[in-house]
């Protein structure tokens, strides 16, 4: 595989990024109040993951890519988190996004939703992540916790992901609720970052909760598409579509302006307690939703295995 292309971001200061954020948010949202605070130990519930913070050394990593799915499946794209740790010189890294799971460990096509320490030379890897795929039985949603099967730290196909030491430190609190706009929370953050820094990409990564309201999701069907995915809609009459119900834990990746490295611009998973997860669209309950989110502006972008033919095809 080639080396990773890189690439240092725009950041601003978490003040500054802060007060963009209140401003641009208020025009979506009726409720808003963005600050910055401390990390809360994300150990904890409803997150439990495997680090205390988003802080240190943040970046964020496109790891192959939509083209590798569409319109038909390139299986031997497989890739590892430990690896990928180490391609983004972050040994060790804690690891949150988005991708796909890797069809050669699980023998059909999936959601992940990733939580990993990477291992380090002092510690094995800790895997925290989720794998949400359609239930044989009821065609509904099946969660469940990556490591309660397998033990290693592969995915499939693609993945963006936001990396960091896992460390407590300053973050970015955003407290939205009551949607009056028709963008979704992600869309929104994205594009208010692309409109206030314009020709200078800012990428930000982190977590944030859907606390009150329920969201449409979906799921890949557990079969790759036999014929050709080449439009949208194809896309969209392929995959399964849930409303699902908070509290929903997302991992989002926003990058707001592609610099060139054939990028997805946005892509945020999300999974639960009560047994619901997957690829966030939007809530689906503007006046009722409730989101409280924690970001960090990273400092790198890694490209990895970029595909050589592209095209922009299922990339919302």
């Amino acid at each position: 595989m080639a080396k990773a292309e890189r690439f240092a971001f725009h950041v601003p200061s978490l003040e500054e990024l802060a007060g963009v954020l209140q401003k641009g948010l208020k025009e979506n949202f009726a409720d808003v109040q963005v600050s910055v605070v401390d990390c809360p130990d994300l150990t904890q519930e409803p997150f439990s993951f495997p680090a205390k913070g988003i802080c240190g050394k943040p970046r964020i990593a496109d790891v192959g890519g939509v083209p590798y799915l569409l319109p038909l499946v390139q299986k031997e794209k497989v890739y590892d988190l430990n690896v990928i740790a180490k391609d983004i010189e972050l040994p060790g890294a804690f690891i949150l996004g988005a991708g796909a799971a890797s069809s050669r460990i699980l023998g059909i096509n999936a959601e992940f939703i990733p939580i990993v320490q990477a291992k380090s030379e002092k510690k094995p890897a800790v895997n925290g992540s989720y794998i949400a795929q359609i239930n044989p039985a009821d065609k509904g949603c099946l969660l469940e916790k990556y490591s309660t099967k397998y033990s290693d730290c592969e995915f499939g196909l693609l993945a963006n992901l936001y990396a960091s030491e896992g460390q407590p430190g300053k973050v970015i609190e955003v407290k939205a609720s009551e949607r009056t706009g028709e963008l979704n929370f992600v869309s929104c953050l994205r594009q208010i970052l692309e409109k206030h820094y314009g020709e200078k990409p800012v990428g930000m990564g982190g977590t944030f909760i859907i606390q009150k309201g329920k969201a449409k999701i979906h799921i890949m069907p557990p079969e790759f598409s036999a014929c050709p995915l080449n439009t949208d809609e194809d896309v969209n009459n392929w995959l399964k579509f849930f409303e699902m119900k908070a509290p929903l834990v997302c991992q989002p990746v926003i990058v707001s302006r592609d610099p060139g490295f054939d990028l997805r611009l946005e892509h945020t998973h999300c999974f639960s307690q009560h047994g619901e997860g997957g690829h966030y669209h939007q809530d689906t309950t503007p006046e009722s939703v409730r989101y409280l989110g924690y970001f960090v502006p990273a400092e790198l972008l890694f490209r990895i295995d970029r595909p050589k033919e592209t095209h922009m095809v299922g990339r919302d």
